[in-house]
């Protein structure tokens, strides 16, 4: 299997603009940044990935990416994320990629054993989906082959997703991870992730505790 994972990425600079109630906007671009070089670091580093191409019309995370040995692809400054993800999907299928694996950005603790075990799930003409703490959009997904279906991200992907994939006769798989499931995107699971960095682990993310130590 040649498998290639997609990472699509925001402008680190406006990322997580639904923290700013609690974050500053450089406190903001460090946790984004940093959460990003997380997901490459693991994602590069799994023999049973081929390669990792990063997507973004942010001139400094495709830098990042490039630093890291991912190939990048600049994206249009009036795309979004569906058609950003077809045009990447479709650049790994001229690279013979005959499975693809999109990954946000904003992962703070997926591990290669998330990633293995979701790879091993995969068959002919499956999807493999992992989802939020809420059930409502995808936080991994796995298709082989590369186009199989139309990406349908925003509220709601996870089930589009899922109805997608069984109306085209694939066989789906639901990968379930504590891991995977925790994206940051409000407040609360700011607070989530700090409660972990409390437990002393994953030290090379930036920690808030001014923000919840007396709470």
């Amino acid at each position: 299997m040649s498998l290639w994972a997609i990472i699509p990425v925001k402008p680190l600079k406006n990322a997580k603009s639904r923290l700013s109630p609690v974050l500053a906007p450089d406190q903001r671009f460090m946790l984004a940044q940093a959460m990003f070089r997380h997901v490459l670091s693991v994602t590069t580093t799994i023999q049973q990935v081929s390669g990792v191409l990063v997507i973004s019309r942010d001139t400094k995370a495709l830098a990042i990416a490039r630093e890291m040995g991912a190939k990048t692809l600049q994206e249009g400054a009036m795309s979004n994320l569906n058609p950003a993800l077809l045009r990447a999907t479709m650049v790994v299928k001229s690279w013979r990629a005959d499975s693809v694996l999109v990954l946000p950005a904003d992962l703070p603790f997926i591990n290669a054993g998330d990633l293995r075990d979701m790879i091993e799930l995969a068959a002919d003409r499956s999807l493999v989906i992992a989802t939020d703490r809420n059930r409502d959009g995808t936080n991994a997904l796995l298709i082989r082959p590369p186009g199989a279906i139309k990406y349908d991200y925003g509220s709601g992907s996870y089930e589009r997703h899922l109805r997608k994939a069984r109306a085209a006769g694939m066989l789906v798989r639901e990968f379930q991870s504590e891991r995977l499931s925790l994206d940051i995107d409000v407040p609360e699971d700011l607070r989530e992730y700090q409660e972990i960095l409390d437990q002393g682990q994953f030290g090379h993310l930036p920690s808030f505790p001014v923000l919840y130590s007396a709470k």
